[in-house]
């Protein structure tokens, strides 16, 4: 694999640069600015990139607020408040806190690899959409994907709804439904997401997923039938 890191101090470029060495990573390029890396990425292609969160000027957030194209970004970082922060973007694999242990870099490139398998590859294709994180008082608290019953959207906010707890999130229902598997999740109203696999009833129009009582919009509705199997 192909990648580029960005620190500002050069000890961390440094040892970054060791680190790749050791895991057969080739570092085709490296930058103290941030800025100068994104001009480079604008005319090249590599495969992950190792960020350093926390740069004078133009931080890590900075940067990865003005990628044009989605790219495989690896944190690295003293503070990890800060990786939780920048976790709300799809293209953030992994965080790594400074100093960094060879064991847990290594862990690091082997989700990018994973990612990274051709989707025609079905043998080694790493199964998806069993959990993913979520950010809740700076902390990262992973979520079964099975154990989610109901998502309801409350403001600038959603609630997922779990068999052991529910998670006030900031987030929309839209980025969520992104990560939520086709075939287990169905938004039946605009500001409801459900489970098929937890109906217990559906009348007229409304649905009983688990405990809750969840509205179903008219044009949903049909939707939501086709969807259900029947003997």
């Amino acid at each position: 694999m192909n990648c580029i890191i960005i620190d500002d101090e050069k000890t961390s470029r440094v040892i970054l640069k060791t680190l790749c060495d050791q895991t057969n990573l080739n570092v085709i390029n490296e930058f103290s600015n941030a800025i100068e890396a994104i001009k480079y990425l604008n005319n090249h292609d590599v495969d992950v990139v190792f960020l350093d969160y926390h740069m004078p000027s133009f931080n890590g957030l900075d940067f990865i607020k003005t990628l044009k194209k989605p790219i495989n970004i690896i944190l690295t970082t003293s503070d990890p408040k800060f990786a939780i922060e920048a976790f709300e973007y799809d293209f953030i694999i992994d965080y790594l806190l400074k100093p960094i242990e060879i064991s847990r870099f290594k862990k690091s490139i082997y989700k990018v690899t994973n990612k990274l398998v051709s989707p025609t590859d079905v043998t080694k294709q790493p199964e998806i959409n069993k959990v993913f994180y979520i950010n809740v008082d700076r902390r990262l608290i992973k979520i079964e994907i099975d154990s989610i019953y109901v998502i309801e959207a409350s403001g600038d906010y959603i609630i997922i709804k779990t068999e052991a707890e529910n998670y006030v999130v900031h987030s929309t229902l839209r980025k969520i439904n992104n990560k939520l598997p086709d075939n287990m999740f169905i938004q039946v109203h605009r500001s409801f997401i459900i489970n098929i696999k937890q109906i217990i009833d559906i009348q007229d129009n409304t649905v009983l997923v688990h405990k809750e009582i969840v509205p179903i919009s008219r044009s949903k509705r049909s939707i939501l039938i086709k969807r259900l199997d029947f003997l």
